[in-house]
């Protein structure tokens, strides 16, 4: 990294309401099938809505003083959906069925051949980032764990065998998206603490298998899921997080604000760069600068400054705009102050 204590966002940023219905995308669970009715702009003006409201996003990144820009994944309905749903083995006219992280059913991939990447899918988003910002940027993709779990198998003998396809493919679009000019390329892996034991007995050997002769930085996300979503007890630990020390990836993005995280969680990770959640996303309140720094300074009890990233706990997307705004101020002023006395 160019400096100490860079910050960046999880993924998402806060989406307008003149692009998404906000109100019905938080009335339900992220949508693991395509949901287009949660667009406002008509189809012919989706495609430029979504420019322009990732140009706002860039602005607004750019403005609070983030260092590694993400294009706030204004194109998605979900993290996921997206991806997911443009592969080949995939019916998508007759989706199944599987529980989500809460243990309610949601309509799903509905898996009825090998999994292939037919085609790339975000290229042209990391290309956009790219040309409307001089800083480094980040893209995120859906790993190969979390959506063998969020997808109904009608086709292959194990989920292992499942997920192992979904990273090939996986691994395929992250070459891409580096030819395409992306600085880091992050998987998100929320299930890998959703379903820990399932994650022990094949998570690292998918994870690894995604990120199989990538020449470039890479970073995985794993949390308890959106606070707007997820609700009442939440955990104030990892089921699943040393496991991930051993594998191929540079970065892991660990949610410490909400939960106030003991730090010695992050001990087994101290040959990683840890992206450190200092934005809890479960409280409507901005943190002062002060808070944050408080927190960064907590990990700093077990992780080396110069292995410190500065994020939010997860993503924007469900955050009101002017509060995700200012939260993403005060992230940075906070990592400042910690940088200044060092």
């Amino acid at each position: 990294m160019d400096k100490l204590l860079p910050t960046t966002l999880v993924g998402s940023y806060a989406m307008p309401e003149w692009l998404i219905d906000r109100a019905r995308l938080a009335g339900r669970f992220p949508p693991r099938v395509r949901a287009r009715e949660l667009w406002r702009p008509a189809a012919e003006f989706l495609d430029e809505a979504q420019d322009d409201a990732t140009i706002v996003a860039i602005h607004m990144q750019e403005r609070a003083g983030i260092d590694i820009l993400t294009d706030g994944e204004m194109r998605r309905e979900s993290y996921s959906n997206r991806f997911a749903t443009a592969l080949e083995g995939v019916d998508l006219d007759n989706p199944g069925t599987a529980l989500d992280r809460s243990g309610h059913p949601n309509p799903v991939p509905r898996i009825t051949g090998k999994i292939r990447r037919k085609h790339a899918v975000q290229v042209r988003d990391v290309e956009f980032l790219r040309r409307h910002t001089d800083r480094k940027i980040k893209i995120t993709v859906p790993g190969p764990f979390t959506m063998t779990q969020q997808a109904q198998n009608d086709f292959y003998e194990s989920e292992e065998e499942l997920a192992l396809d979904y990273a090939a493919a996986v691994n395929e679009e992250i070459r891409d998206l580096f030819a395409a000019g992306a600085d880091i390329v992050q998987i998100d892996e929320p299930y890998l603490q959703a379903r820990p034991e399932k994650a022990r007995a094949y998570g690292p050997r998918a994870i690894d298998r995604a990120l199989r002769d990538v020449e470039g930085v890479t970073a995985l996300h794993l949390c308890f899921g959106y606070a707007a979503i997820i609700h009442g007890d939440r955990p104030h630990g990892y089921d699943y997080l040393g496991e991930l020390a051993g594998t191929r990836v540079d970065q892991v993005s660990v949610e410490t604000a909400q939960p106030n995280l003991d730090p010695a969680e992050l001990r087994p990770l101290r040959d990683k760069y840890i992206m450190v959640g200092t934005i809890d996303l479960n409280d409507p309140s901005v943190e002062t600068p002060e808070k944050v720094a408080e927190r960064i300074r907590r990990a700093m009890t077990e992780v080396p400054v110069d292995k410190i990233i500065v994020a939010p706990d997860c993503g924007f997307k469900y955050v009101p705009r002017d509060i995700a705004y200012a939260k993403m101020e005060a992230m940075v002023a906070g990592a400042a102050l910690v940088r200044d006395t060092l």
